[in-house]
């Protein structure tokens, strides 16, 4: 029997007939659990279904996505009406989707959620416990595969920001059983061994089940335990692991990590350049502010003749004691011009000066008599002059 052979084109023509031909396969709803789940530029959305066995590739074109009551995310169960074609340039059949909706969440995005709730009541999350990123660490330590695009991307974008910036690969895989043991022990063996100053965890992008690893509590422990700074780069900008949440630093991509945890050494010159200039201005201006001092100082008289400020203030303390020698007897003339006025005025009020005028003092039992009617006959009493006294009798 002789066989005519076909073309590639041909062949996928004749499956994609066959399987438009079905009835069963024009209008069909499936159930399954969305995963590599990506919305195109175009508005499109490409994911696969999957189920525990097996899965299928499905697309829904952006005429229907405006229908959607939900966004689909990787992890949730879904039922999906459509219909199953060929996609004849690949040779692949996928579900053609024209409606979608929730079927519950999967079980991996209720674990991941379920997780992330106990943790972030635990304190896992709390900013207090987070650590600073040194500004600019002597190496740093990388926790990721040893092969693929993300150890590249981190060591050209370091080395191109710091060429002097000391990497230190630590490979771990980064999916798979036994990854988030594996990648939790490496975290504990930098720690223990002081490998670096920072390190940054990381991964490329995938689906919730390629990224699980670093959704174990397992990972997420060792890094809240650790002492060493740790920078989170796990998939693409729009994943987020519990990793993500217990680090001290997320970063959206591997590359935008090293840009976080290397600092540009054109932009540190720079600023050191900057902080130079203004600190060499000042110094100027400090410099000349002094020498103007300076030289005020030095062109004033008391610099130039010293002593003739000293003769001054002796002038001054010549000028301040004759003053108070002044003051001093004008004080003491007012005051014996006082005196003397007093002594005027008592000398005047003195019984002397009565005596001296011809008068007398009569005196009874050694009191002044100032009338006869303290008198009666018999009284003793004492006369006194200006020149003396005599004894006399009242008759």
């Amino acid at each position: 029997m002789e066989y005519q052979a076909i073309t590639v084109t041909d062949l996928n023509k004749y499956i994609k007939e066959k399987i438009a031909g079905d009835e069963n396969l024009a209008n069909v709803l499936v159930k399954g659990e969305i995963s590599n789940f990506k919305l195109h530029y175009t508005g499109h959305m490409y994911f696969t279904l999957k189920d525990e066995n097996s899965l299928i590739k499905c697309i829904m074109f952006k005429t229907y996505t405006p229908h959607l009551k939900f966004t689909p995310k990787d992890g949730m169960k879904v039922m999906a009406f459509g219909t199953v074609s060929v996609f004849e340039r690949d040779g692949v059949y996928q579900l053609y989707c024209k409606a979608m909706q929730e079927d519950g969440m999967g079980s991996l995005y209720t674990a991941y959620e379920e997780l992330k709730a106990k943790l972030e009541k635990e304190g896992y999350f709390d900013s207090s416990h987070k650590k600073k990123i040194p500004f600019m660490p002597k190496s740093i330590g990388v926790l990721t595969s040893n092969t693929g695009a993300v150890i590249r991307d981190i060591i050209n974008v370091s080395t191109r920001r710091n060429p002097n910036v000391y990497l230190k690969l630590l490979p771990v895989p980064v999916q798979g059983e036994g990854a988030a043991e594996k990648i939790a022990a490496g975290i504990e063996f930098m720690n223990e061994k002081k490998l670096a100053d920072v390190i940054i965890l990381a991964r490329g992008g995938g689906s919730l089940e390629d990224l699980w690893p670093f959704n174990e509590e397992i990972v997420a422990k060792a890094i809240y335990n650790s002492e060493l700074p740790i920078i989170s780069a796990v998939g693409h900008e729009t994943d987020f692991t519990i990793a993500d949440f217990v680090a001290d630093l997320r970063a959206p991509t591997p590359s935008a990590a090293a840009e976080l945890a290397v600092p540009n050494i054109a932009d540190v010159e720079l600023k050191l350049n900057t902080y130079q200039n203004r600190f060499r201005q000042a110094l100027r201006k400090k410099t000349e502010l002094m020498r103007l001092r300076y030289e005020k100082c030095m062109n004033s008289r008391v610099f130039k003749d010293p002593l003739q400020k000293v003769n001054e203030n002796y002038m001054l303390i010549d000028r301040f004691v004759k003053n108070m020698q002044n003051s001093i007897v004008t004080k003491h003339k007012d005051k014996k011009l006082e005196a003397i006025k007093l002594y005027s005025k008592l000398d005047a009020l003195s019984p002397l000066k009565t005596l001296a005028r011809g008068y007398s003092i009569t005196e009874k039992e050694g009191k002044i008599v100032h009338k006869v009617s303290e008198l009666k006959q018999g009284d003793r009493l004492t006369l006194r002059f200006e020149d003396g006294k005599v004894d006399a009798e009242v008759r």
